[in-house]
């Protein structure tokens, strides 16, 4: 019994180093696996969350920790649900503020924005350089580096800014804007980027700045089809 002790704490440490902390692990672990959801550990090995991995754009490798796709989850959410997470990896979902701020101190990141509207046109932002702070620090998003894939560049106006939800916010203003547009995010002067927002259709006049919004490719009125935010380690 006590040699099997033994050997219990010597695996354990040699196991939790075997787990993924991403998607880009599990591309490593076996460069043929397709997108799809997959468990990551972010926080060590009793913090398995499940993530969509999306292993075909740009190289793949992508984790995905936020994805809107046709309206079936509630964005709309508390502080505590953003950072804990909720929705479901093979649809709607958000990943967690804790599991992110976690991954994007183990390795240097970069940001993958891809979208797509209702007349089927894709583009896409990249960013060369992803992080964000503590929960102490409400979790302050750290981005550069844009990179044009026809979107334009939208987020480098909410760098810097903390994250947003209807009951807790830490900006300059006395407006919060997650109560504002109807959703949460980096805001900055709300109106630029609201990918959390309420899921409507397009520009059909009752979008106006509450929709699921990047300003620099659609405007402030129109709403997403979808939209999905995903990290990688830098290469």
């Amino acid at each position: 019994m006590k040699l099997l002790s033994v050997l219990l704490l010597l695996l354990v440490p040699l196991l939790t180093s075997c787990l993924p902390l991403d998607c880009s692990d599990i591309f490593k672990q076996d460069n043929n696996r397709p997108s799809g959801v997959y468990t990551i550990y972010p926080m060590g090995g009793v913090s398995g969350v499940q993530v969509f991995c999306d292993m075909d754009s740009h190289g793949g490798q992508w984790t995905v920790f936020q994805r809107r796709m046709d309206g079936s989850v509630n964005f709309y959410r508390p502080w505590d649900q953003y950072k804990m997470g909720f929705g479901n990896a093979a649809g709607e979902y958000w990943l967690g503020l804790e599991s992110l701020f976690h991954l994007t101190q183990l390795k240097k990141n970069e940001l993958l924005v891809d979208m797509e509207d209702f007349e089927g046109r894709k583009v896409f932002a990249r960013y060369s350089s992803f992080s964000i702070t503590p929960e102490s620090d409400g979790y302050g998003l750290n981005v550069n580096g844009f990179i044009n894939g026809g979107a334009g560049d939208t987020l480098s106006r909410h760098d810097g800014q903390k994250f947003t939800t209807f009951d807790r916010y830490k900006h300059g203003s006395e407006e919060n804007c997650a109560r504002h547009s109807l959703g949460a995010f980096w805001y900055w002067r709300c109106y630029y980027a609201n990918p959390n927002g309420v899921y409507v259709w397009g520009a059909d006049g009752s979008s106006y700045k509450i929709g699921v919004v990047w300003n620099s490719w659609k405007g402030e009125s129109y709403s997403l089809k979808s939209i999905s935010m995903k990290i990688r380690p830098v290469q």
